[in-house]
């Protein structure tokens, strides 16, 4: 498989990529990466077994084709006329993602396959560039408002808001709750405007 993942076709080749990776999703969401597999991907999508390991190459170009999937798909950035509530709306994006009725599953088993295989994590560093680039029009409407500085890095803001949390998720293991939500929203915003990610 190429490193890369490409975008691929309509017709029956997007219903056979739908079916598989919808199928990857959900036998990462129940088995995790360690119990991933292409007999499992098969059998849950219909999709025979040579046809997984021919367009994917086996478990890891699954793995990358799912995020780059999640990375192509169109994301409503929040817009609410003010750089802390559009702040509180991003990471709140996040606490929600990852406390949702499977306790977050989803998601953290398939940033934790990502970051076992070099397919995986250049495409999960793909998905947080799109993600993070589009939210840092967030940012970047601010400094037209003025409330943060000329210059300030758009993208850092929306890191700095975002890293804690998943500082928490994946290092520490610690509670994600309401609280470090709005702290990290907060510090970023009060970062922002003392100009920390503006130049000197």
């Amino acid at each position: 498989m190429p490193e890369t993942p490409i975008r691929r076709p309509g017709g029956r080749s997007a219903r056979v990529r739908t079916a598989v990776l919808d199928a990857t999703l959900a036998e990462l969401t129940s088995e995790g990466y360690d119990g991933l597999t292409a007999d499992g991907v098969a059998g849950r999508s219909g999709v025979h077994k040579a046809t997984l390991y021919r367009r994917w190459g086996g478990v890891d170009g699954l793995v990358a084709d799912v995020l780059s999937r999640a990375a192509e798909q169109p994301w409503q950035v929040p817009d609410t006329g003010s750089l802390r509530d559009d702040l509180h709306a991003i990471t709140r994006m996040i606490y929600t993602g990852f406390t949702g009725p499977d306790g977050g599953a989803t998601p953290r088993n398939l940033i934790l396959a990502a970051l076992r295989s070099p397919q995986g994590r250049e495409a999960l560093t793909g998905f947080f560039e799109a993600h993070h680039g589009l939210a840092a029009e967030t940012v970047a409407r601010a400094v037209e408002r003025g409330e943060v500085p000329e210059g300030t890095d758009a993208v850092d803001v929306v890191r700095a808001a975002c890293a804690p949390l998943y500082y928490r998720l994946f290092i520490t293991g610690e509670i994600l709750d309401e609280p470090a939500v709005r702290r990290a929203a907060e510090a970023a915003l009060a970062a922002a405007r003392a100009g920390a990610f503006a130049p000197p």
